[in-house]
């Protein structure tokens, strides 16, 4: 993306925030929020479309029958039914991905006038979104940390895990690809220091670009 449309008008500055299983991109997306910037969270868009009612019910049990129910999709079903098979994999990608990027177009029109967003997407390098992107910024932690917080959370495996991360971009290739990478193994006061200087940063790069 380019920082002016086609008029010449300046547009928002488009985050892309990003980072592995159990980094702390969450975390990261609160503090973005916390400093008043508006946050599209690609998770929490699909657990909508997945949940009941959800418009992508219908396809994604009609792709992999048994995979959902009154709450709409069961995502330890779905998650079994997929992980470890690329081609059903890409097939759930293909329901999943084209309706997110109508939401995240959406929630791009509602913010039109701010002077930066962010967009939260776990597979930003995975799915070639880093393109549509101004800045990236990837979490990290050490991997002993986030193989604690993985292992913690309700009905995660070992084999689980290691099935997700064999899906995902290896954290190293994510930091060196990255404009900004932030710790987020240390203490909750020095990530947000750190954010707040990164976000100072790209204020003063916009002050620059209006003038």
């Amino acid at each position: 993306m380019t920082a002016a449309g086609k008029s010449g008008a300046q547009r928002p500055l488009i985050i892309g925030l990003t980072g592995s299983i159990g980094m702390g991109k969450s975390t990261l997306a609160q503090m973005f929020e916390e400093e008043g910037i508006a946050v599209f969270d690609a998770d929490a868009e699909v657990h909508r479309l997945q949940g009941p009612g959800g418009k992508l019910v219908a396809a994604i049990e009609d792709a992999f029958p048994g995979t959902t129910g009154p709450r709409g999709v069961d995502r330890e079903k779905l998650g079994a039914a997929v992980l470890g098979d690329k081609e059903k994999l890409t097939q759930l990608e293909a329901i999943i991905h084209p309706a997110v990027g109508k939401a995240r177009m959406a929630f791009f029109a509602d913010h039109k006038d701010d002077e930066m967003l962010v967009f939260d997407i776990p597979l930003l390098f995975e799915t070639g979104g880093a393109d549509m992107v101004d800045v990236v910024l990837v979490v990290s932690a050490p991997a002993q940390e986030q193989r604690r917080r993985v292992l913690a959370r309700e009905g995660m495996t070992e084999e689980r895990f290691a099935q997700i991360l064999a899906l995902q971009t290896p954290d190293a290739e994510k930091r060196s690809r990255a404009d900004y990478v932030v710790d987020t193994g240390s203490a909750l006061d020095e990530t947000r220091a750190h954010l707040r200087k990164i976000i100072k940063k790209l204020r003063q790069g916009l002050a620059q670009r209006d003038e």
